[in-house]
């Protein structure tokens, strides 16, 4: 099986914008940490306020099933930063594969990369080497530094994966401390504004708007947090101090995009809104997903995606077409003009299906590979398949209204339909075997062609 190619779908935009970088859009990539399908109140939640991103939705594009790349932070960026299946760059989670008790593990995980290969492909580089100007804030997590990966300036980014606290001083190298108990997502926000405010306005920017939140540490204002104590929760939605940063997150989406706003960039800015992956779910329940961060459930993958731009990708919702974030790469070089020559991309542009071309996507497989350990407390673990862990080592493709599991761990296989079952409660790979021996041939094939690495070693210490 050959990689989708996005050379195929370029080309697609008028020669004039291609030829001139003058006129090619400003792009704004906003990626939230941690933020669940199910943490809007626009889909569902009665507990969070998210008004801005319930804005932007409505006046934008919302693609309902949509995908992160990975179940987990590192690897999910990897891949849309890449534009590749995490096989081909090597990050499978993060730190140590092999984790959670190492008694219950069958096998020795694969190893993983914990910083990208020096000089892979990557968005930002490739936006700059075709006249962009770059600037990364807030987390990147998937090197040590951004500005080695094409990004001109960086504000906060580094290889952490969470702050050490929210209120300054923040301990960050990469961002200077404010005055003392000033809020992390706020400061972000005022340097990304800061950013559009005195940007080279000769180039179209990039702005990669990368908070931290909603990621533990869970801190936010007490103001915020007082009212929501005093509100009425939810079973799925109950934490005060979640409630707070994600209502903070919001009103700091809202002010960045009143300033798109403000500036006259609204028509000339392509507005991407996602996170990297599920909604951790012993803070904030994913229902009526299965689990959440960490699994390769619905709600440890399926993410939010909303695309905005003023007079060109507006007010439509996109259901039951099931697309992943490595297909932003490709979409954005297809949107701005810039040939796909000499990359390897696994996604496609997504162009005609925001266009309103929904025949060329619906039977298209998206895949996942996970040749590790992820442990979990007993309420993580809860709607997982193990007690000990969020997942074990699995390999996924989903096709369709289908979606297969493959668990390396017992040899089992797990079939669901997701337009009939979007919670995953009904295995039918014992009742379907058709629809189980075309997704197992289509998974072998993408494996053999992404050299997947499958757990093969038996592990010592493990005891049934």
């Amino acid at each position: 099986m050959k990689p989708l190619v996005c050379s195929l779908l370029c080309g697609l935009l008028p020669m004039g914008i291609q030829a001139q970088t003058s006129t090619r859009p400003n792009i704004l990539l906003i990626n939230i940490d941690d933020y669940g399908w199910a943490d809007m109140s626009s889909n569902g939640s009665v507990y969070y306020e998210t008004p801005c991103i319930d804005q932007l939705r409505a006046e934008g594009i919302w693609i309902d099933e949509a995908y992160a790349g990975a179940a987990n932070s590192a690897p999910s960026r990897a891949c849309m930063l890449t534009g590749m299946y995490a096989p081909r760059h090597g990050m499978y989670t993060v730190g140590e594969p092999n984790r959670g008790d190492a008694s219950k593990r069958r096998w020795i995980a694969i190893p993983n990369r914990t910083s990208l290969e020096e000089g892979i492909q990557m968005l930002p580089r490739v936006l700059h080497e075709a006249g962009y100007e770059t600037c990364h804030v807030g987390k990147w997590h998937v090197t040590g530094d951004p500005l080695a990966c094409g990004m001109d300036i960086n504000i906060g980014g580094n290889h952490a994966g969470n702050p050490s606290t929210y209120f300054s001083p923040y301990a960050n190298p990469n961002l200077s401390d404010g005055p003392e108990g000033e809020y992390l997502t706020d400061r972000l926000t005022r340097e990304a504004i800061h950013y559009l405010q005195n940007r080279n306005t000769s180039k179209p920017f990039f702005l990669y708007f990368a908070t931290y939140a909603v990621h533990t540490p869970l801190e936010a204002p007490s103001d915020c947090v007082a009212k929501y104590e005093q509100k009425q929760s939810s079973e799925a939605h109950h934490h005060p101090v979640y409630a707070a940063m994600v209502e903070n997150m919001d009103k700091n989406v809202g002010l960045l995009l009143s300033e798109i706003e403000r500036l006259g960039l609204e028509e000339n800015t392509l507005i991407i809104f996602t996170s990297d992956n599920g909604g951790l779910y012993r803070v904030s329940r994913q229902w009526p997903l299965r689990a959440g961060k960490g699994s390769f459930y619905e709600g440890g993958i399926r993410i939010p995606l909303i695309i905005y731009q003023k007079g060109h990708f507006e007010q439509k919702e996109i259901k039951h077409i099931p697309v992943q974030q490595l297909d932003l790469f490709p979409t954005l070089l297809d949107v701005v003009g810039i040939p796909c020559t000499g990359l390897h991309l696994d996604g496609v542009s997504l162009l005609p299906l925001l266009r309103g071309d929904t025949v060329s996507y619906a039977g298209r497989p998206l895949f996942w590979h996970f040749p590790a350990y992820l442990e979990g407390t007993p309420e993580e673990t809860r709607e997982s398949k193990s007690p000990y862990f969020r997942t074990c080592p699995v390999s996924v493709v989903r096709k369709g209204d289908w979606k297969l599991i493959e668990n390396y761990e017992d040899g089992t296989w797990e079939l669901y339909n997701i337009r009939q079952d979007i919670s995953e409660r009904n295995d039918l790979s014992a009742t379907r075997p058709a629809v189980l021996r075309e997704l197992t041939s289509l998974l072998e094939a993408w494996k053999k062609a992404t050299h997947a690495p499958i757990p093969h070693q038996e592990n010592p210490a493990y005891r049934l």
